[in-house]
């Protein structure tokens, strides 16, 4: 769990950086967004580690369920008299109910673009790259379906927050990186990445859907 963790912890970051871009609207901007996405997907070296990515995802996934299935079966009958509060976060006991939201975002969002990319009915821009960025945009700008899909994605972020705000510093932990000068300091860069990446993520669908108007 911490190891593809933390590699789908540095895959937000360059998804990010990459996502990025659909700030800029402008035909520039979008043939820039469209070059991206077609290094991205046709790149060897992106492509390998493409594979490497979905299998993160799916162990991640399974590997929580499973374990989530295990505390349960640990402890059938839950407590008289339970304070959760008083020695641990919401979301540090949500995990499994935040990794299902997550996974059913990842599901949506991989059917509406990833899949459209590779094989789904596409346009091209001026260069002849395929017109990712126009699927993207109209996707966010479609009327009320837009709307909804913009929702959906802003949620789907606060889950990504909550699951990072514990999941950051458990998974250094994980691995015994459990020291008095440097725990705080992992635990302080968590929360601030738990926060920041999130809103900028949901930053781009919100900002695309204003824009149409």
């Amino acid at each position: 769990m911490s190891i593809t963790g933390l590699f789908l912890i540095s895959f937000l970051i360059v998804h990010l950086l990459g996502n990025l871009q659909l700030l800029d609207l402008s035909v520039e901007g979008q043939e820039k967004f469209n070059v991206y996405a077609k290094f991205m997907t046709t790149f060897p070296l992106i492509k390998i580690v493409s594979y490497v990515l979905y299998f993160s995802i799916l162990f991640h996934a399974i590997d929580g369920i499973a374990l989530a299935r295990q505390n349960r079966a640990a402890r059938p009958e839950r407590y008289k008299s339970w304070k959760p509060n008083t020695n641990s976060i919401w979301a540090s006991r949500n995990m499994g109910l935040l990794g299902v939201i997550i996974l059913a975002f990842i599901i949506m969002h991989m059917s509406q673009f990833w899949y459209t990319m590779h094989w789904g009915p596409i346009g091209t821009d001026a260069q002849g790259n395929k017109d990712l960025a126009s699927v993207v945009i109209t996707t966010y700008q479609d009327g009320t379906a837009g709307m909804i899909f913009v929702l959906l994605y802003v949620i789907s972020m606060a889950a990504i927050a909550f699951h990072l705000w514990h999941g950051f510093a458990s998974a250094f932990q994980t691995f015994g990186l459990n020291h008095k000068r440097y725990t705080p300091f992992i635990k302080k860069l968590g929360y601030g990445f738990s926060v920041v990446v999130p809103l900028l993520y949901a930053i781009i669908p919100v900002y695309i859907l204003m824009a149409k108007n």
